[in-house]
């Protein structure tokens, strides 16, 4: 059984993993048995990140490049496969939100937040795929979300992305399939990260945030979820374990999809 989860051996390269989400799940690739490759848009962050590694006792490798500029990402790949191996496991993680009404959001931020949220999985995905193909096989993550799914207000450029990232890990595995490259995403719910900090402060007079209290309403495991909650589901995606598993998107989200929510 330990085989079967074990990935050692393996390359994963993570974008955008110098914290938060893809450093958990890059950290749980480490301890898998995976060797860490991450990226990051500039030398501050790619630094911060090889730094929290290090503070972890885990030996990763980073690299400074735009996931949205081709030529970047195909010279990071070569350097990769130079340097560390040929790609195993990719995890589409880097993107951005951008929380403004549409009806004032200009379409420059529309466009950076489809260009970073999907145009990058797209290229950092192409990049990849031919190695993958000539090893003979792979897995590709893709980070969506459960704007993948459902809207709401202020976010129509990331739900606009995240559906399309949802079709676009679908369009992979229906394509590549036969070569033994699997195409999944994880869809993570509301998770509790430094960024969302603000949003679960107790209050002056004693009470949760009324953000708090709505997401803590609408899930029924009733908590915010934890980037330890997408280790397990993020290896199983990467591992053995999961290889007649493709075009699936895993929400790890305490339920809220399932839910109507509470009556009133």
């Amino acid at each position: 059984m330990e085989n079967l989860f074990s990935l050692k051996g393996k390359v994963a390269l993570v974008t955008g993993a110098s914290y938060g989400i893809g450093f958990a799940i890059a950290s749980a690739y480490a301890r898998a048995g995976a060797a860490i490759v991450f990226n990051d848009i500039n030398r501050e962050l790619t630094d911060r990140g090889l730094a929290a590694y290090r503070e972890a006792g885990i030996t990763a490798h980073g690299y400074v490049c735009d996931v949205t500029d081709e030529a970047q990402v195909n010279g990071l790949v070569a350097q990769i496969e130079r340097e560390v191996g040929v790609i195993d496991i990719l995890v589409n993680n880097a993107g951005i939100i951008r929380r403004i009404p549409m009806h004032e959001m200009s379409a420059a931020d529309f466009r950076q937040v489809i260009d970073i949220d999907l145009n990058g999985p797209f290229i950092v995905s192409k990049a990849v795929l031919p190695g993958m193909m000539k090893k003979g096989g792979g897995k590709i993550i893709n980070i969506c979300s459960m704007m993948s799914e459902l809207g709401r207000e202020t976010v129509s450029a990331y739900a606009a992305a995240k559906g399309g990232l949802k079709m676009l890990t679908r369009n992979i595995a229906s394509e590549y399939g036969e070569y033994n490259i699997q195409c999944n995403g994880i869809g993570p719910g509301y998770i509790a990260t430094p960024q969302t900090a603000p949003l679960r402060e107790t209050q002056p007079d004693g009470s949760r945030h009324p953000f708090d209290r709505f997401i803590i309403a609408k899930t029924p495991a009733a908590r915010w979820g934890t980037t330890g909650d997408l280790e397990g589901p993020a290896i199983f995606l990467a591992s053995a374990a999961s290889d007649f598993v493709n075009g699936h998107i895993l929400y790890v989200d305490g339920g809220i999809l399932a839910y109507i929510g509470k009556q009133p």
